[in-house]
């Protein structure tokens, strides 16, 4: 069994460290195709079941990103509520290449464009140059490890997981990329997968390119929803009787920071139109800030505009100070195809930016690492496919911003799962992640008891609810 090696190794558990987690690490090949080859360490947490005479095996959980999107894989698992806890040993893990698994690196590379939310296209160029030498840095410090950081090998080591722990099957929490994650094991190894949540779904049918692009749209659904809202209380905001008139408005804010130079501050407002569109319970905010920065601008007071806008935060695929960074991120989304004519990508750009310029969306259609590759995959990605599947459950939220509405529709029906659509809601990963409590008792009442939807469409209500404000 060419395997063995690792599949006899002991896992060691740590007594709990302060947050109650136990902390191993197991040793999986760097090549599966390979097993005599290099090596590398994934790192574990565990929490014990509550209820050792209810416990129904071990439930593994991935989080977005790809590359942990700034989370901790092995944290993860504390999230979880009560119910679950009595019924599995929670076992969280950091992914190959980021956290305290082996790592992929990338060297540093500090962008020169300047982070604008609607780039000209006199900047088309030097945004394409910073991608190429980011994707440069990635094959420097990424070295020989970097086409072994794959979504499959992922599968594998989850499977691999598995028979340390002697289990015959694991369940599987997944959010974002996690479901994908999530979909390939099942599909690799449909015989060991018992229950399965796929929250916050990315499309199996779309590229990764495909993936970021329409990010810009998801934002953008939101908007309009907030500005249909905001229009049938003219009388409050005073901004339109309708929703062009409600976009005019923000148009105009727009246009008046232009003029006055002020593109940082035309940027850090499109991200928070984005923002809070997407946030219900900001909906009202989001109203007085069109509203008090069109004042201050009519005024000419940049000032009092600023004072509004410096608050918003900021996004953008960009390094940080340092020498090495993790480099998952460009590992993964490079298992797809990416376009290697930079005019596909100005086109992209030019269509956004007049059509869904809010919530750094735009930003998501630049070019990517992608158009500069330098290495092969070593394998295809995975073709999803059903037959031999456990039936499971698919979580999306319908304004999820970054993994549109469509991706959950795809995923269930390509796998046979129930979906569970969270109605007028800008959520993204949202099971015990977010304070639904109508969706943690129905995915708890799965993990649990078996108990799936009996239709293939369910809905919850979302959790954050509008401003109490009434019409007009």
């Amino acid at each position: 069994m060419p395997l063995k090696e690792f599949y006899d190794q002991q896992v060691n558990w740590s007594p709990p460290f302060e947050d109650g987690l136990e902390r191993a690490t197991v040793v999986v090949p760097r090549d599966y195709s390979d097993p005599d080859g290099p090596k590398l360490t994934i790192a574990l947490a565990r929490l014990k079941a509550t209820d050792p005479s209810r416990r129904r095996g071990v439930l593994l959980a991935v989080n977005g990103g790809p590359g942990g999107d700034g989370g901790d894989g092995l944290a993860l698992i504390k999230h979880f509520g009560a119910r679950v806890r009595t019924a599995y040993d929670l076992i969280g893990f950091d992914p190959r290449g980021y956290g305290e698994s082996t790592k992929l690196y990338s060297e540093v590379t500090i962008p020169k464009a300047p982070f604008d939310s609607r780039p000209p296209d006199s900047l088309f160029e030097q945004l394409a140059e910073d991608m190429r030498l980011r994707e440069l840095g990635c094959e420097k410090a990424g070295g020989e490890l970097r086409p072994h950081i794959t979504t499959r090998n992922t599968a594998r080591d989850m499977d691999l997981i598995r028979v340390v722990l002697g289990e015959e099957k694991i369940s599987f929490v997944g959010y974002a990329y996690g479901t994908y994650v999530g979909a390939v094991y099942g599909t690799m190894f449909p015989e060991h997968l018992d229950r399965t949540v796929l929250d916050s779904c990315i499309n199996p049918q779309w590229t990764w390119r495909e993936q970021f692009v329409t990010q810009a749209e998801a934002v953008y659904r939101n908007v309009l929803l907030w500005a249909g809202w905001t229009a049938d209380r003219d009388g409050h905001f005073h901004l339109g009787q309708n929703t062009d008139e409600v976009i005019a408005e923000i148009e105009a804010v727009v246009e008046k920071l232009e003029e006055k130079d002020q593109i940082h501050l035309r940027t850090l407002l499109d991200g928070a139109v984005g923002t809070r569109a997407t946030d219900r319970a900001q909906w009202d905010s989001l109203g007085y800030l069109i509203g008090d920065l069109r004042t201050a601008l009519q005024d000419g007071n940049v000032d009092k505009a600023r004072t509004l806008i410096v608050g918003q935060g900021t996004w953008r695929p960009q390094d940080q100070e340092g020498d090495l960074r993790v480099g998952v991120l460009e590992a993964i989304t490079l298992e797809t195809y990416w376009p290697q004519d930079l005019e596909v990508y100005y086109d992209d750009v030019r269509k956004h930016r007049a059509q869904h310029p809010y919530g750094y969306g735009v930003l998501r259609a630049q070019p990517w690492v992608g158009a500069f590759r330098t290495f092969e995959s070593l394998e295809p990605p995975t073709k999803l496919a059903q037959p031999g599947y456990p039936k499971g459950l698919v979580v999306q939220a319908d304004g999820d911003p970054m993994d549109r509405y469509e991706g959950g529709v795809v995923l269930a029906e390509l796998l046979g799962h129930p979906l569970v659509v969270i109605e007028d809601s800008g959520d993204h990963e949202v099971y015990a992640l977010a304070g639904n409590e109508v969706l943690d008792d129905l995915v708890d009442r799965y993990l649990v008891d078996g108990e799936l939807p009996a239709e293939a469409r369910v809905t919850v209500p979302g959790h954050v609810h509008r401003p109490d404000i009434p019409q007009d």
